[in-house]
């Protein structure tokens, strides 16, 4: 079961909402932590069977005063079902000739004729 957790940082500065980031994305089932809010003082921990109780605690001990806001199931978004394209009763015209549609109707690809040259006594030097 995903969940979602939102913990309240009360730190003054950019480096500690860095370190409590990095404390709890190090947390057993954490797969994803972000810094949200008006001053990027909350940090939201998405996980599965993360210790919500646990965590808070542990960043309380490193980083200072945090708060336990929020704990919330995360439900799967639902997967959006593949539209039927509707088929008219008219089928499409194909290309006249069955020629490409990037060459002008009615003529044919020039094909380019390349030949492989095969020297049976090369040079001593390879590097060339």
């Amino acid at each position: 079961m995903q969940q979602k957790i939102v913990i309240k940082l009360r730190v003054p500065c950019e480096k500690c909402s860095s370190k409590a980031m990095a404390l709890a994305a190090a947390a057993d089932g954490v797969s994803s932590v972000t810094l949200e809010g008006a001053d990027r003082d909350q940090v939201v921990v998405v996980g599965d069977g993360v210790d919500a109780v646990c965590l808070t605690t542990s960043l309380r001990k490193k980083v200072g005063c945090v708060l336990l806001v929020s704990v919330e199931e995360v439900k799967p978004k639902p997967k959006p079902k593949p539209t039927e394209e509707k088929k008219c009763g008219k089928p499409k015209d194909p290309p006249p000739c069955g020629c490409r549609t990037s060459n002008p109707p009615c003529h044919q690809p020039q094909l380019e004729m390349c030949k492989v040259a095969y020297d049976p006594y090369p040079p001593p030097c390879t590097i060339m």
